[in-house]
């Protein structure tokens, strides 16, 4: 096994057991919370701060991880993590409800911190490892990120596993005792100087990125605010109305989330491959965008007839025929950026760009709650259909070729 090899099964380890815990919070806060009888909209907004801080978490983490190195980085969203959990197993039940939405948006913003900087530290390193051309890059990618999505699944029914068998602190306490177990293996296993390279000296330089990677990352925001202005409020709020139980729900989004990932960890063999790496890989992304359009705007078509059977059932139908071109995109834009992004401050090319990511996900929650209260399930749907149309458009302005040095993983 090359040390390349190595590290990479390592970060991914690593990055499986955070992002387990990082579902089963997910699903721990909502299911508590609901419990509780939190409306769902304000359940919502316990996650806007999460996302909000994602934006600030990747920009600043790509910056400190090329600075720093990718491993301290690592650590650092590990330990943030840690002490989310340990905020929020603090959260006093004599409280007001305002002191408790106010404590649990807090905890929730150092766990949107800790997210995003391990997520940009883990990607940036399949960057700073991959040294066999843009097959193994794509490669690399696609399963990483489609096993990351399944273990996120994984982790929405772990979540809901360990609030019934072990009530809502002690889930959280152990929960930050397996991370404590990953941040001490991550610090011993990998080199320190991994990813380490000369950071940006300034906001502008920081923010000059090449055509590609600004086009990459605004397709990006609208690519990930479609998802979420109906997945996140609209979707769950939906199905309950139409009569589901709150633990079909989550076991519904679970189930989807672990089937995208073995989607999007499947799409290379979905993709022809071309030896310089966009070539062939940027009309695809064209071509599959497009199709994305289709389903939700279908849906908010077929939702308008009076005489539709149980439109809860038609809906749920329609996630699941979404998620196989929103994998096969998610994971397109997710090697895009890779190949995109030079091999001196990759690390900061791929915070810029999950901080679009970010982005787009916060505009999505706020607009699912907002768009569900005027127009209900189908203002949500024509929504998505609206930001995958602007997605589609961005991607027919990406170049097809290269200006930014060529570096590891960056040649065939």
């Amino acid at each position: 096994m090359t040390e390349a090899v190595r590290n990479y099964l390592i970060v991914t380890a690593s990055y499986w057991g955070f992002t387990l815990v990082d579902g089963a919070l997910r699903m721990l806060v909502l299911l508590h919370f609901f419990q509780l009888g939190y409306s769902p909209f304000t359940l919502a907004f316990l996650f806007l701060l999460y996302e909000f801080a994602g934006i600030v978490a990747n920009l600043a983490g790509g910056w400190l991880a090329t600075r720093f190195g990718i491993p301290r980085m690592l650590a650092v969203g590990q330990a943030l993590q840690i002490g989310g959990l340990l905020m929020l197993s603090a959260l006093d039940p004599s409280w007001t409800a305002a002191v408790s939405v106010a404590w649990v948006v807090a905890a929730q913003g150092i766990a949107g911190l800790a997210k995003d900087f391990t997520k940009t530290a883990s990607k940036s390193a399949i960057k700073a490892t991959s040294a066999e051309g843009s097959g193994q890059l794509f490669k690399w990618v696609a399963w990483f990120t489609g096993s990351k999505n399944a273990m996120k699944g994984i982790g929405f029914f772990a979540g809901g596993l360990l609030l019934q068998a072990a009530g809502f602190k002690v889930a959280l306490w152990l929960m930050a005792g397996l991370l404590a177990v990953i941040f001490i293996a991550g610090l011993a296993l990998l080199p320190r100087q991994l990813g380490k390279a000369k950071s940006s000296k300034s906001m502008r330089e920081l923010f000059a990125k090449s055509r590609g990677i600004n086009l990459l990352a605004a397709a990006r925001v609208f690519l990930f605010g479609a998802r979420d202005v109906w997945f996140v409020v609209g979707l769950p709020v939906f199905l309950y109305a139409n009569g589901w139980r709150f633990i079909e729900v989550g076991g519904f989004l679970a189930a989807w989330t672990i089937c995208y990932g073995g989607v999007q960890a499947f799409a290379p063999s979905l993709v022809t491959r071309s030896a310089d790496g966009l070539s062939r890989e940027v009309p695809a992304a064209r071509l599959w965008s497009a199709l994305l359009v289709a389903v939700p705007l279908a849906l908010a078509l077929l939702l308008q007839l009076e005489t539709l059977w149980r439109p809860d059932l038609i809906v749920a139908a329609g996630l699941a025929l979404f998620g196989l071109p929103f994998a096969v995109n998610s994971s397109l834009h997710s090697y895009l950026i890779l190949a995109y992004a030079g091999s001196e401050k990759a690390a900061e090319d791929v915070g810029f760009y999950y901080a679009a990511n970010a982005m787009g996900r916060l505009f999505g929650i706020m607009l699912s709650g907002a768009l569900y209260q005027v127009g209900g399930m189908t203002a949500c749907l024509i929504g998505s259909a609206v930001m995958l149309a602007l997605c589609w458009l961005i991607t027919l302005l990406l170049p097809t070729r290269n200006d930014a040095p060529l570096g590891a993983g960056q040649h065939a």
